[in-house]
């Protein structure tokens, strides 16, 4: 069956919803034979433009990683998007509400490259070896695409609704603390609404790195030394409002904060 849209058509729609913050409609009912192929090829062309405009790719944020998600999405394997220098926000920094549509908070455990990183075969031990320290980190995820009405291909076209991120102050080695049995809290406002740890993430936050690398192959694209990689979220994401105040702590990583005014 023919497509009610191109790739090129879809990329340029949510690029302009990201520079107008006008969310579009739901991609996988305009485009219902719209594949998780072209969502990827969607992702990647405004990649591109993003490059074209001057951007500086900073890492990469994994989405999808819990097994809640999955379910509900159908799917057996996380998605991923790209984060760029523009979209750090610095620790304890304001988020100004004009330049987001309806943002929700993750946090999450972020690893920092000091080597390359590329598939396939990359293994745990790879990511280990790897990786120079973890420390805590907060993502903030939009979506272009009107009221988070999103299926797979949704997200995966919309830089795996990624919108800005930050990151903690405190850097710690991968030696020195068990992945899956780091602790959080997430506080909205003063009030604890969220807590994990990060067995949440695929069982361990490393297995998800290890995925984004193997995955990351297939497009011929290699995860650099200094790449920032969001891991995934440990809890659910609360949205954000004006006024709100979070806080990310982690007793073994120290915490992060974000104010949206």
């Amino acid at each position: 069956m023919a497509r009610n849209f191109t790739n090129e058509k879809l990329s340029e729609m949510l690029y302009e919803a990201l520079k107008t913050q006008k969310p579009i409609d739901v991609i996988s009912e305009i485009d219902k034979e719209a594949t998780v192929d072209d969502a990827y090829d969607i992702q990647l062309l405004n990649v591109k433009r993003a490059l074209e405009d001057g951007e500086t790719i900073t890492g990469k944020k994994i989405g999808l990683t819990s097994k809640g998600m999955q379910e509900l999405l159908g799917i057996t394997e996380p998605d991923y998007g790209h984060l760029y220098a523009s979209t750090e926000v610095k620790n304890g920094g304001t988020v100004d509400m004009n330049t987001v549509i309806r943002p929700k908070v993750e946090g999450e455990i972020a690893f920092v490259l000091k080597e390359d990183l590329k598939g396939p075969g990359v293994t745990l031990e790879d990511v280990y070896k790897a990786t120079d320290y973890i420390c805590a980190s907060i993502e903030i995820v939009d979506s272009r695409i009107k009221d988070w009405k999103i299926k797979l291909v949704d997200t995966i076209a919309d830089n795996g609704s990624s919108s800005m991120y930050i990151l903690g102050d405190k850097k710690v080695k991968l030696n020195d603390v068990s992945l899956p049995d780091i602790e959080m809290t997430l506080y909205k406002n003063g009030e604890a609404v969220n807590s994990g740890t990060g067995k949440e993430v695929l069982g361990n936050p490393a297995v998800s790195v290890a995925w984004l690398a193997n995955k990351l192959c297939q497009y011929g694209i290699t995860l650099n030394k200094g790449e920032v990689i969001l891991s995934g979220a440990i809890t659910a994401a609360p949205e954000a409002f004006k006024g709100d105040k979070f806080e990310c702590v982690f007793p073994q990583l120290g915490s992060v904060k974000v104010e949206f005014k």
